[in-house]
């Protein structure tokens, strides 16, 4: 709790004091002396059972119980916001094979009961309409809600339902600040390799070095013949006998028998993973000596292929709480918004379970609590604030979360970085939006984004000092205030196609902000032309290109329309409702596919003509038919006014 700057919300007295926090997952242990009591009286005020409605939604599983702990325990372990008031929606028993109808159904109910921020620990890990949809349903009525990520990665895109919902706080898992919050570093011939410790693993009171000597699988025969004396040993994942199991914790005790330094395993599978050091006999004395790390498949092979005598690598393991967990799932969900949206401890986590007892566990299951806890925080001090407002304060306020070797991870695996309640809470300025995406191509090198800026107190808004951070040299920057707007700038220069991250810095008299920015940058150009609501699409493209489908989606919502352009032949799509729009071009071309992007916003909408009824959704036989009806009813009421008259 301290890693994420509580203690000042205690100091200022906010323990979220009438806030009443929604849970939506397997129920509570409201029989827990820190979560004492279910009705009117209790910490549980109300909630409902999914699972059994003629039972109160009492926690058999534990998952939920640590959830509300972190969020609002009151007793020996204090949680976030203690003095908050939970409702428990019990959708699941276990955890797993969530229905999405009662997520749904959970949704709709907290927003009965009136709560003012819902917590998903809980997903479907793909996209899911109706979940979505309910989210946007409770912001709309004001309603924060607080979404896990997901435990899926490291793999991009592996965010799913709730975690991709735009309306959402979603929130990735960052380390914690205890002593097993451990990252590694391993570099060879200059070479830097991402590389993560394996839990239980010794740590190092400084760096090593050794030479590096492959071990095979680390049996006790595959080290017999071999001098691995003070060396660092690379071995494979596994065995490459059928059915036998070689664990990390004999691989370990073999390395270190034969007098190895350390030991790095590589994965027998694409990507990296998270090993941990155990034993198949829980009452084994075994306690590992020698540090263990992690490495994938593909660093693996190519380190094992150029081994020689003279091949040294240098190997540190080192303390390091704002580390991203290797398990919290990635973005991009969208090539128009940023998730997840910051990061919250979520690596070995403290926190009431059942039967009136604590526990450590892991998961981005329990950084969203971390986060709904401080959102119950912020609308103590300032109940006005929309979920807009609240998520811009937690956002733009986070502390930068870096990698071993010192490099900001990606947005797409951290968004702006790790929750931070004293900058949040010290913050006087709402941005809006709290993140940025400039979509560029090889033609079109620039745009200009809005700020919109806010004091929480009506103050005078204050001359901003504006800078911009990005790895790639190309991007160039300029912005200019005018009162409170803010207009952001982005050009490219001969940069390459790609996705680049970068963090506008903002700075007051008191706090500085972080806004994190993506820009892409795409070989084609959608152009879009707007004429009475109805938008015009054609290409500007490089290459030779045969076909476009294309995409338009009410901004901030999942109401998606399509249609298809070639060189000869345009099209167009009639839109119906002001706001802004997000266009992606999916051009198939004669040796790749290629995507560009594009955002409008219409001002003057088409007026609906009941005869042409496929420009809002309805399929081609289903528009012939309703035509034929509409053309037939308007006759019959011409020809019985002829008759009247």
């Amino acid at each position: 709790m301290e890693l994420v700057g509580v203690d000042a919300a205690r100091l200022e007295g906010l323990e979220g004091q009438g806030v009443k926090v929604g849970i939506i997952d397997t129920g509570i242990d409201y029989q827990h002396p820190d979560l004492l009591g279910y009705g009117p009286s209790g910490k549980i005020i109300g909630g409902y059972n999914y699972m059994n409605p003629s039972q109160k939604p009492l926690d058999t599983d534990g998952h939920g119980t640590e959830v509300a702990g972190i969020i609002a325990a009151d007793g020996k372990f204090t949680g976030i916001a203690p003095k908050a008031k939970l409702l428990a929606y019990k959708v699941s028993s276990t955890g797993e094979d969530v229905s999405s109808n009662f997520i749904v159904s959970a949704i709709k109910r907290a927003m009965e009961d009136g709560v003012n921020v819902i917590n998903i620990s809980l997903g479907v890990n793909r996209t899911n309409y109706m979940i979505d949809d309910a989210i946007d349903q409770a912001v709309k009525r004001g309603i924060v809600v607080v979404v896990a990520a997901g435990n899926n990665g490291p793999q991009n895109d592996s965010i799913g339902s709730p975690g991709r919902d735009f309306n959402a706080i979603t929130v990735g898992a960052s380390y914690n600040n205890v002593t097993s919050s451990l990252v590694a570093t391993f570099e060879v011939g200059g070479k830097k390799y991402n590389v993560l410790p394996m839990v239980g693993s010794a740590g190092l009171h400084g760096p090593l070095k050794g030479h590096i000597v492959y071990g095979g699988y680390g049996r006790a025969e595959d080290l017999k013949n071999i001098d691995v004396k003070n060396s660092i040993l690379l071995e494979e994942r596994g065995s490459d006998v059928k059915g036998q199991k070689v664990y990390f914790a004999e691989k370990e005790k073999n390395a270190a028998d034969h007098g190895a330094k350390a030991l790095v395993i590589f994965n027998n599978e694409t990507g990296n993973f998270l090993g941990e050091l155990v034993v198949p006999n829980s009452t084994s004395s075994y306690a590992p000596r020698i540090p263990v790390i992690s490495m994938s498949q593909q660093d693996g092979l190519a380190l094992k292929s150029k081994i020689d005598p003279s091949t040294i690598g240098r190997l540190d393991v080192f303390y390091h709480p704002d580390f991203a967990a290797p398990f919290s799932s990635e973005g991009p969900v969208s090539p128009f918004y940023i998730k997840p949206d910051l990061v919250a401890p979520g690596v070995f986590i403290n926190s009431t379970t059942l039967g009136g007892k604590y526990n450590l566990t892991s998961g981005t299951s329990f950084s969203a609590p971390h986060v709904a806890g401080a959102a119950a925080i912020i609308l103590q001090k300032y109940p006005w604030m929309s979920p807009a407002d609240v998520a811009s304060l937690l956002v733009t306020t986070t502390d930068p979360v870096t990698d071993a070797y010192g490099n900001p991870f990606p947005i797409s695996l951290v968004g702006s970085g790790r929750l931070n309640i004293t900058r949040a809470l010290d913050s006087k300025i709402i941005f809006s939006p709290h993140s940025l995406v400039f979509n560029l191509s090889l033609d079109n090198t620039s745009e200009v984004k809005t700020l919109h800026i806010m004091t929480v107190d009506s103050s005078p808004i204050p001359k901003l000092r504006v800078s911009f951070h990005s790895s790639e040299p190309g991007l160039s920057f300029s912005s200019t205030q005018f009162n409170d707007t803010l207009k952001v700038k982005i050009s490219q220069n001969k940069v390459s196609e790609g996705s680049y991250d970068g963090f506008l810095i903002l700075s007051d008299s008191r706090t500085q902000y972080r806004i994190p920015v993506i820009t892409h940058v795409t070989n084609g150009t959608l152009i879009v032309r707007q004429k009475n609501g109805t938008l015009y699409f054609s290409l500007d493209y490089p290459g030779r290109w045969t076909y476009a489908k294309i995409f338009l989606t009410e901004a901030g919502t999942d109401n998606t329309k399509s249609t298809a352009i070639t060189p000869d032949h345009a099209r167009s799509l009639a839109v119906y409702e002001k706001g802004n729009y997000w266009i992606i071009a999916q051009i198939a071309s004669s040796n790749r596919t290629d995507e560009a992007y594009q955002t409008v916003m219409v001002g003057k909408p088409a007026e609906i003509n009941p005869i042409d009824l496929q420009n809002i959704g309805v399929p081609s036989r289903e528009a012939g038919i309703i035509s034929a009806i509409a053309v037939a009813v308007v006759a019959a009421g011409l020809g019985a006014r002829r008759m009247k008259s």
